[in-house]
């Protein structure tokens, strides 16, 4: 026993000083009260646990986001097939768009939106230059429908349009599948709000001679196993949101006997290859989103499950869906990233965040997993290696458990943080943590930097609420 004072101190700091100063230890706890003191969410944060029992007394709740972390698990994403997005995605005629983010009109829409929308015009034809394509979509003629609506992701502004080339990605165990487009490249791209013809161009490359020639791979090889050119990737470095390295490397392994022999004789064959393999880092990152995508969509829907099923950005609003209240987007602002800019561009270039990319961190990929990369914290502006590990470390508090079957290294061998939890997002004030890419607020110029990002605390504060207005009262012994 001892009678030496011990000290622990929390919340307000006034007494900091004196304890300092009377040369008295004491151990600062980093401590906020649940809910940030919002005592409509305490309360129902509370009556969750306590009433949405079964009648052994075991939370509904619990067992719901157990079988949701289950069916995460069991997701095994294969690439099948690249195809014409109208052949693969129903209801995309030609005069339909999708776009990154919850639901959000022309006249709504941000800059590199709008380029980007302009652009997709242009590819299919349906106008011949820019003040053409302005005038038809003002007209209401082209629909304008979110990618979540129709299974699919699409990186910033994440055009698909009628003829563009999409991934054909299958969940083996659900059946279920996801689309997402074939990554452009670095610079000068339609998924920043570029649209001019040097855009137009790369884009018919794409659909004329990339895209035929990895569909015609994965036919003769019968599919590549995205899940453990995943698991792969992240012991190499990659968190697979903004670095995709080893992730672009390991992909070209799986698939290079069929796509060369597609591209021979091709005189585009080299620039094919290299595009893959090498002068697009990013390449994997379209794959990574519709991997995430085809995982989590057999999330929604499970009654009681409190599980983020995506979260999605049109550069306007910031929005999420929820496992048991599936149908319903919960949004608000768009925040702009906390970012590194390229040489001659600063903050006030930004454009508010955008991308259905988020999609990665809701698996546990992307922000989730930088320890897994502790490289990527100098490019996204995030510190060292040890804020890298942090913030994994911290991420694991707001999801619904760590994934063994994406170990970091780094880490001990920790699995992935999985399947966020709006309840312990709410109740601890940690937001998931985003990595992102930064365009420029005005439409054409492009990518002006990166950086990392949180959904507004907004919107999972009125997921939450939402949930238990549906819940509490419906459930108890």
């Amino acid at each position: 026993m001892t009678n030496k004072l011990q000290v622990a101190v929390l919340g307000v700091d006034v007494f900091d000083a004196a304890f300092a100063e009377s040369d008295t230890p004491y151990t600062r706890l980093d401590w906020k009260p649940p809910a940030g003191g919002d005592a409509k969410l305490v309360d129902a944060l509370f009556r969750l646990e306590t009433e949405c029992v079964d009648d052994k007394g075991d939370s509904l709740i619990d067992r719901a986001n157990r079988e949701a972390f289950d069916r995460l698990r069991k997701g095994r994403p294969v690439l099948k097939r690249v195809r014409p997005a109208h052949e693969v995605i129903a209801g995309l005629d030609k005069e339909t768009i999708l776009h990154a983010g919850p639901p959000i009109a022309w006249a709504d829409m941000c800059g590199p939106m709008r380029g980007a929308f302009v652009g997709a015009v242009k590819y299919e034809g349906l106008a011949k230059d820019d003040a053409g394509a302005e005038t038809l979509l003002a007209s209401g003629k082209i629909k304008c429908r979110p990618n979540h609506h129709h299974r699919a992701v699409g990186p910033m502004t994440g055009m698909i349009s009628h003829s563009m080339p999409v991934f054909v990605v299958e969940n083996e165990p659900f059946g279920n599948q996801a689309f997402c487009p074939v990554n452009e490249g670095i610079g000068k791209v339609m998924r920043f709000g570029a649209n001019d013809e040097s855009v137009i161009a790369n884009l018919r490359w794409i659909e004329t001679v990339l895209a035929p020639a990895i569909d015609q791979a994965l036919v003769d090889g019968g599919g590549v196993d995205l899940k453990v050119v995943m698991a792969q990737s992240l012991a190499m470095g990659d968190e697979m949101h903004q670095r995709n390295v080893a992730a672009s490397l390991n992909f070209h392994k799986a698939v290079a006997g069929g796509f060369h022999a597609a591209l021979s004789g091709n005189p585009e064959g080299r620039k094919a290859v290299e595009f893959v393999a090498g002068g697009n880092e990013q390449f994997f990152l379209n794959l990574a989103m519709a991997s995430c995508k085809a995982i989590m969509d057999p999330l929604r829907g499970i009654p009681y499950s409190t599980v983020v099923t995506a979260m999605s950005r049109n550069g306007v609003d910031f929005g999420i869906n929820v496992s048991d209240l599936e149908g319903e987007w919960f949004t608000a602002p768009c925040l702009k990233p906390q970012a590194l800019y390229f040489p001659g561009f600063s903050e006030a270039d930004a454009n508010p965040d955008m991308g259905d990319s988020a999609i990665v961190e809701c698996f546990g990929i992307g922000g989730m997993a930088m320890g897994a990369a502790p490289a990527v914290v100098r490019f996204v502006g995030a510190g060292g290696a040890e804020d890298a590990y942090r913030y994994t470390r911290t991420m694991r508090e707001i999801a619904v458990g760590p994934n063994p079957d994406l170990p970091i290294p780094g880490m001990d061998f920790i699995g992935i943080p999985s399947a966020i939890d709006i309840r312990r997002v709410v109740a601890t004030g940690i937001m998931p943590v985003i990595n992102t890419g930064v365009a420029h607020r005005l439409p054409g110029v492009g990518q002006v930097g990166a950086g990392i990002v949180t959904p507004p605390m907004e919107i999972m504060r009125r997921a939450l609420s939402r949930f238990a207005e549906k819940r509490l009262g419906k459930c108890g012994r």
